[in-house]
């Protein structure tokens, strides 16, 4: 998927706690890289000595914000929390920059958040009338201020957390850190993933996904279950589950299409596993007469693979991406008419030239991208392209952490298959159906994956009013009338 219309990733977090004093800083980097698929925008990483936190956060990627002098200023500590941020709500800006610190009077606390909730902006402003003062524009403060709230008059950090988790509505993996524990927490309906394992020297690890324990050399041990709270310090680990099966269970499945990495295993189940059955779902549901199939890299790549073993059609390479590019390589104020994707992704001349390609991508957002792409092709020699998705269209916004909030630059929204279709250049179109996407797991369990944004059936109530950006928004009025001033 192109970024000029594409879905953005969520977040991605990570936390270590050692039974010794040691590097814990370069554990969480060698962590946070493994999760930067999931946030491209900025990143951070706070360590605990003895009570002591110290760290560092701003925007940018991991290899760039944490260079070896950063990573010396850090320096040992016991435990350490880190993350990657993608805005979902809360403008792109370093004062949104994650973990956040609060300093309160029973001791610090570091707190780290994937998701987004739902009732943010109520809960915001019962905070303000109580005369909190927020310096972020993201609902991770808000979390933060809850969960402070109930600390006061809590007996440990762990019951504010479980007191906490009854006034947050919506979507949340935490990561959170006190002087003396390592908590993780995820919502009672488990939207988003969030995983713990052991390294053979007894560090415990909490990540986002699997593949950041195993670039520490962590051995995972499981998912925590949605609702349930993980309690690690130095008497081991525990598990509290007041929260557990108090809502039904709606994982996010465009984890299992798009966000996570192909080398993760969610909730027990191979993201690159599903992602072959999405290929082999579109080449029964949509077969087509083609000499070579081709996946947009990366997400595409394991689908178009589905789809060729499924129809028998040879699996090719014939895109190539540019690996060496961020999401910011376009510097402010350059020519916006550049082709951003043709220096992401450039087609490869003798794989598609005189061929029929299926071409597999990911999903459609506006459609800008796909039609480039499909240009490209064209003009690398490609005679016909079958363009297929491995995602059913998107019809409504996501309020769970998903960059999807509005119906208005939604291309399915706006037309019918066969005019995207003829909007994007392609010969043929098909997308992955709806009742397809919930068995991409290899189950048939009904209630277990959320796919509201494909259906429009949400699993909780909706927010009162499209209030995503309401902060945000006031900032920047205010910024343009200082500037006008």
């Amino acid at each position: 998927m192109g970024f000029q219309d594409q879905v953005h990733e969520e977040c991605g977090v990570f936390g270590v706690y050692s039974p010794e004093t040691c590097d814990v800083a370069s554990t969480v980097y060698y962590g946070l890289f493994s999760l930067q698929h999931r946030g491209q925008e900025s990143c951070g990483i706070i360590v605990n000595d003895d009570g002591i936190f110290s760290g560092y956060k701003d925007q940018g990627l991991v290899n760039d914000v944490f260079s070896p002098r950063v990573m010396m200023g850090l320096g040992s500590g016991n435990m350490a929390v880190g993350h990657v941020r993608y805005s979902t709500t809360g403008e792109s800006d370093r004062s949104n920059a994650q973990p956040i610190v609060v300093n309160h009077m029973k001791g610090r606390m570091a707190l780290a958040h994937n998701g987004n909730l739902i009732n943010t902006h109520e809960l915001r402003e019962e905070l303000e009338l109580n005369g909190a003062i927020f310096h972020m524009t993201s609902d991770t403060e808000v979390i933060s201020y809850v969960i402070i709230r109930e600390r006061l008059t809590s007996r440990s950090i762990e019951e504010a957390v479980n007191r906490a988790m009854g006034r947050l509505k919506g979507a949340y993996s935490l990561v959170l850190m006190s002087p003396a524990k390592l908590i993780a927490a995820r919502d009672p309906h488990g939207f988003r993933p969030l995983c713990y394992g052991k390294t053979a020297d007894g560090r415990y690890i909490v990540a986002s996904e699997t593949c950041a324990l195993l670039a520490v050399s962590a051995e995972p041990i499981r998912d925590l279950d949605p609702g349930e709270i993980l309690v690690i310090d130095q008497n081991g680990v525990r598990s509290i589950r007041d929260h557990c099966n108090t809502a039904p269970t709606t994982h996010c499945v465009f984890e299992y299409i798009y966000f996570a990495r192909p080398d993760s295993v969610i909730d027990g189940r191979s993201v690159h596993a599903a992602r072959l059955r999405a290929g082999e779902f579109l080449a029964k549901r949509h077969p087509v007469e083609a000499d070579l199939v081709v996946g947009v890299p990366d997400s595409g790549l394991d689908a178009a693979l589905g789809f060729s073993r499924a129809s028998g059609i040879p699996y090719g390479i014939g895109l190539i991406k540019n690996k060496y590019i961020g999401r910011t390589f376009i510097a402010p104020g350059q020519a916006a008419r550049e082709d951003k994707v043709k220096i992401k992704l450039n087609p490869i001349a003798e794989a598609v030239a005189g061929k029929r390609i299926v071409l597999i991508d990911d999903s459609i957002v506006r459609g800008t991208t796909s039609r480039r792409i499909v240009e490209l092709l064209r003009e690398a020699g490609a005679t016909e392209i079958h363009m297929r998705v491995s995602a059913p269209p998107f019809i409504r916004p996501c309020y769970y952490g998903t960059d999807i909030d509005s119906c208005e630059h939604l291309i399915a929204c706006k037309y019918s298959l066969d005019e995207i279709c003829e909007q994007i250049g392609a010969d043929s179109l098909g997308y992955l159906a709806v009742e397809d996407v919930v068995r991409l797991c290899g189950d048939d369990r009904k209630g277990v994956y959320c796919t509201a944004c494909f259906s429009g059936n949400y699993p909780t109530e909706l927010p009162t009013a499209d209030k995503k950006h309401f902060y945000d928004q006031k900032i920047s009025e205010r910024k343009k009338k200082k500037e006008s001033t």
